[in-house]
């Protein structure tokens, strides 16, 4: 990979002091998470971070593609090297939640809500998505991958009704550049306060605080088995969403995929 001239022009000052001062531009890449994975295996440090104007086989979860129109979304990928059992990595992945919520909120002026596990709805709708993806090797990291819809173009015309951008909903324009700072500086702040100890808690309790799923009736799309149907009425200490059926037994999912129901 070779990185061309900047596609987005922030002031790179105002990351000094976190650790995403590495940040490296492309007009284009397959996927900014598969790069980082390859560099995260190459030794990469914690903090570098790729940031794409377009992809060419962007991924989602589950398998799912992720394709914008070139420069219609903030497509980027943060690698970070957690010094966490593995149980406890999710809440890594719940700060990271929470801090592209804190970025939009600076960006754009609204704060969106969190569709269990980590994308970024307004009225049901998705503003964004973050993957996550462990790096293995002798020295393990986790890269997170963030793809928000910042024009409307970032997404196809069939699916107005299902998705949103930023500018939709700011009803202005909003700078990526401004955007990838604003979440970059949130997620420096998050992981810290994670890292720090004695905060987990409080990150927890602030993910429930932005979810958009509990509360709700959802229909989980398992990887095996039947679909399953209930309440959502808790997130648990792990990261596991707690759904109660209709003949009130409780189920805790790891991975599926959520919809909310209307009730």
């Amino acid at each position: 990979m070779t990185a061309g001239p900047p596609i987005l022009e922030f002031d790179r000052d105002r990351l000094t002091g976190t650790r995403f001062t590495t940040v490296r531009t492309y007009a284009q890449l397959d996927s900014t998470n598969s790069a980082l994975v390859e560099e995260a295996r190459s030794g990469a440090p914690e903090g570098l971070v790729l940031v794409a104007d377009h992809q060419t086989g962007g991924r989602g979860r589950l398998g799912r593609t992720w394709s914008a129109a070139p420069g219609a979304a903030l497509l980027v990928s943060v690698l970070l090297r957690p010094p966490l059992p593995i149980d406890e990595v999710s809440v890594v992945l719940m700060a990271a939640g929470l801090a592209a919520c804190d970025g939009v909120e600076a960006a754009a002026g609204f704060r969106p809500g969190l569709k269990w596990p980590n994308d970024l709805v307004v009225r049901d709708r998705k503003l964004a998505g973050l993957l996550t993806e462990a790096t293995g090797g002798a020295d393990p990291g986790v890269v997170l991958g963030l793809g928000i819809n910042v024009a409307a173009s970032a997404y196809p015309a069939e699916l107005a009704g299902q998705a949103t951008s930023c500018e939709e909903e700011a009803s202005r324009p909003v700078d990526r550049a401004e955007l990838l700072v604003a979440f970059l500086v949130a997620l420096e702040t998050r992981y810290s306060s994670v890292l720090g100890g004695g905060s987990r808690s409080a990150t927890l309790d602030a993910y429930r605080a932005d979810s958009a799923t509990l509360g709700r009736r959802v229909r989980v799309e398992l990887a095996a088995g039947p679909a399953l149907e209930g309440s959502a009425s808790g997130v648990a200490d792990d990261g596991r969403l707690v759904v109660v059926d209709d003949a009130g037994a409780e189920h805790l999912v790891s991975v599926g995929d959520v919809k909310h129901l209307r009730t």
